[in-house]
């Protein structure tokens, strides 16, 4: 048991004599107890969040049958650029045409308005999907996460996101990026490098299509 005592010391004339203070830590000691056994079950039940990633592959596709089979009208392509911008075009790049390259922010009222607004038919059919599962206590998470598949895995409605950063831009903008996968509702995306004809892209549009004049186009 563990205590603090101070002794009163001798009693001097005219004085009161000191009391013995004596201060009891045992409970204390329970209570950290208590503690370290709700910290460390809360742990174990925390399981990490893991995102799934498709990288470009280094080889080369040679075949016509192993080419995904994506629609220009169903792609979406994000180049994360300096100061929080990010540019984006739908379908293939228009070299001829520097308004094809739009730009906005990471702000609700930026992408992710234009996501979310691409992706209308799958966020929709995921608010019902929610709205159903909490309405049916019955349904299990791994029902949810199967149905929640099919519909992101509609190929005629569904969204293919390829992420560009740019050297100008950092860890937080790609992180972020990501984020708005996730919120709405796109599960197919990839990240890929920077090519000649986004840089033409980014050239064109800075200088409001004067270097398109001067510059070859590069092909698509």
């Amino acid at each position: 048991m563990a205590e603090i005592q101070q002794s009163g010391g001798e009693a001097k004339k005219g004085k009161p004599k000191k009391q013995l203070l004596r201060v009891d830590f045992t409970p204390m000691v329970d209570m950290n107890m208590l503690l370290i056994t709700f910290f460390m079950f809360c742990t174990t039940l925390s399981k990490p969040q893991v995102m799934d990633i498709a990288m470009p592959a280094d080889e080369k596709i040679t075949r016509d049958e192993d080419r995904p089979d994506v629609k220009d009208s169903q792609t979406i392509t994000l180049i994360l650029g300096e100061n929080d911008t990010v540019f984006y075009y739908d379908g293939a790049p228009k070299f001829d045409d520097y308004t094809s390259l739009k730009v906005t922010n990471y702000s609700p009222e930026g992408l992710r308005a234009y996501l979310l607004q691409r992706n209308q038919f799958i966020v929709d059919e995921m608010r019902e999907l929610r709205k159903e599962k909490l309405e049916n206590k019955r349904m299990t998470d791994e029902e949810f996460k199967q149905r929640s598949k099919e519909i992101k895995d509609n190929k005629a409605h569904r969204k293919v996101v390829i992420i560009k950063p740019t050297d100008e831009s950092n860890y937080k903008n790609l992180v972020d990026a990501l984020d708005e996968m996730q919120i709405c509702s796109i599960d197919v995306y990839a990240i890929a490098g920077m090519t000649e004809g986004d840089r033409f892209l980014l050239n064109n549009y800075a200088t409001r299509g004067e270097y398109g004049k001067n510059a070859v186009q590069p092909k698509k």
